[in-house]
């Protein structure tokens, strides 16, 4: 059989074969099985023998006897129920499978059809300048990290984009303060907790007194009009904001191709109200400029307010042309908004409406989705936030989980210069943060648990990344490169049950990662790599792998060399640094 990357689509395509006809009618359904029952289930036969009036079990023993040899020799077939057909890869199959797939540009190569020749824009973390990051930020910024490199090893053109908050009424309450209280030796010292606090000042002065509210809406509209003591301002203010993102970006792995912020698109509004007017899809409402929905239960008595009745634009406004500019701009096959579920609503109605204004203007829209999550909680089931109701600033949750992870480090490796156990430690307790993230289905919320988080028992990043490191001492310990293929030479079919089952985990990544992507959910590949490490262990208890006999050694090495490979691989894709030791 053809040692394609990913089984199911072989899979797929051999029983449309198998079952003749129009091959569009029949969609074999091909997904990872229950072991019991073998590696991989078909269980579209049901829905085609219900269309046809048939009994599906005789229809399921047809087209699985109709499978060519090739076939059956990769796979035991057979049917079970009332009509699924399960595939059992024999072992001669798996390590022709493992030996085709022996580094990460063989896995990539495979699974680079699912979106190749696309472009995807993914607009992802997006914070507010002038404010400091917090643990309200982590979620967008690592599931959005995740599924970037998802796409890009799946084949596509990836655009990162930071569409951050650096535009609106708040520069005027924010600049009306710089110019009266700004303290040059704090801004010094930290330039993004000053412009925080100055904003806390003019907006609590404008909320007091509608004199500083007049005042800052003056400072404002100087900044709109290019006033250039107001622009400096502006431009020291996002200087400073960026470079402390950055750091936090830089422990998290996490870049951006394009930081366009909401200001980018200050002269790109224009447009979207010229179109939206000629071509009948807005129109006036209590003098501002709006779009209803007639067909919409809620949008067509709720409008989007593309431009407010002062004028100004608004959120609306800036995501339409933003839309815009990623169609004609990045040439844009998709556009996925990595951001709070209480979002929902604003997408709904703004999809609704590109939707509209494309088709009537002849132009192909984009694929948009939002992908949204739920909420950080802290253990009292409320948003996480420091004893004293403040958010926890992102920072300072890094700092600690590193501080945690050396004492773990310390305590299971106390040999180690301190330097190095510092620096795994950084690496476990940041890895920590965004694993226990990326391991939640992203629509929930999750209470975030420092013991659950920072541990070598469970689902955690501490558990991959020490089984990571155990696999590399194999090699080191033993003097051999981790997939030299003089090592795995002469390996013959896997025979013990512990060998079997663990080949039979790793053929399975390639699922992990369409599934993965097809949901757009990398808790699917989280939960792969914690089972194969767990098969890893069973696997490594159970079989020496550094044997005489040399058939046995080398497919014991093989196994352990893609294991590595398929973890390294695994971890690299949700964003985790990995290390030599732990």
């Amino acid at each position: 059989m053809h040692l394609a990357f990913d089984l199911i689509g072989e899979l797929e395509r051999a029983l449309k074969a198998a079952a003749g006809g129009d091959p569009a009618t029949f969609e074999p359904g091909v997904r990872t099985a229950d072991p019991r029952h073998g590696d991989f289930q078909a269980n579209g036969v049901l829905a085609a023998a219900k269309r046809s009036g048939k009994p599906p079990r005789p229809m399921a023993e047809a087209i699985a006897s109709a499978l060519t040899d090739d076939v059956r020799g990769g796979f035991e077939v057979s049917v079970s129920g009332p009509g699924f057909i399960n595939f059992a890869a024999r072992p001669p199959l798996l390590i022709a499978w493992l030996q085709a797939h022996r580094s990460r540009e063989d896995l990539a190569s495979g699974a680079s059809a699912a979106h190749a020749g696309e472009t995807w824009v993914v607009d992802y973390s997006s914070p507010n300048t002038a404010k400091q990051m917090h643990v309200g930020h982590l979620r967008s910024a690592v599931i959005g990290e995740a599924i970037a490199r998802l796409l890009g090893f799946t084949g596509a053109r990836v655009v990162r984009d930071n569409h951050i908050g650096d535009w609106g009424t708040q520069y005027g309450k924010l600049i009306w303060a710089c110019k009266r209280h700004l303290d040059e030796a704090a801004l010094a010292r930290d330039a993004i907790e000053e412009f925080e606090r100055l904003y806390k000042v003019g907006n609590s002065a404008a909320e007091s007194d509608a004199a500083v509210m007049e005042a800052a809406r003056a400072e404002l509209v100087k900044l709109q009009a290019g006033d250039p003591e107001n622009l400096a301002l502006w431009r020291r203010i996002n200087e400073a904001s960026l470079a402390a993102f950055q750091r936090i970006y830089g422990r998290l792995g996490i870049r951006f191709d394009e930081t366009l912020g909401e200001s980018f698109y200050n002269d790109k509004v224009g447009r979207v109200y010229a179109e939206l007017s000629a071509a009948g899809i807005s129109t006036q409402s209590e003098g501002a400029q709006v779009v209803f929905h007639p067909e919409h239960p809620r949008f067509k008595t709720q409008p989007m307010i593309v431009r407010k009745s002062d004028g100004a634009a608004n959120y609306a406004t800036t995501d339409l042309a933003t839309i815009l500019y990623r169609f004609e701009h990045f040439g844009a096959n998709g556009i996925l908004y990595v951001v709070d579920k209480r979002q929902g609503d604003h997408f709904e109605q703004l999809f609704l409406t590109a939707r509209t204004w494309f088709v009537k203007l002849g132009r192909p829209l984009p694929k948009l989705e939002h992908v949204d999550f739920g909420t950080v909680l802290g253990e009292d089931g409320k948003p996480l936030k420091t004893r004293t109701g403040d958010h926890v600033k992102l920072g300072d949750l890094l700092d600690e989980a590193a501080q945690r992870a050396f004492a773990l480090v310390t305590g299971k490796s106390p040999e180690f210069s301190e330097e190095e156990r510092r620096t795994i430690a950084e690496i476990v307790g940041v890895g920590s943060v965004q694993y226990a993230d990326l391991s939640q289905n992203r629509s929930s919320d999750y209470v975030f648990s420092w013991d659950k988080m920072i541990s070598l028992e469970g689902n955690t990043a501490a558990y991959l990344l020490y089984a990571l490191a155990r696999i590399r001492s194999i090699f080191r310990r033993h003097g051999l490169e981790c997939g030299d293929p003089a090592a795995e030479s002469g390996a013959d079919a896997f025979q013990t049950p512990g060998e079997i089952a663990l080949a039979r985990k790793l053929v399975k990544f390639s699922d992990a990662l369409r599934l993965s992507m097809e949901t757009l959910r990398p808790h699917f590949l989280c939960l792969y790599l914690y089972e194969l490490a767990g098969d890893f262990s069973t696997f490594y208890n159970a079989d020496k792998v550094i044997v005489p006999e040399p058939a046995a050694r080398a497919r014991r090495l093989l196994l352990c060399a893609r294991t590595l490979l398929f973890l390294e691989t695994g971890l690299d894709l949700l964003g985790l640094r990995t290390l030599e030791r732990m």
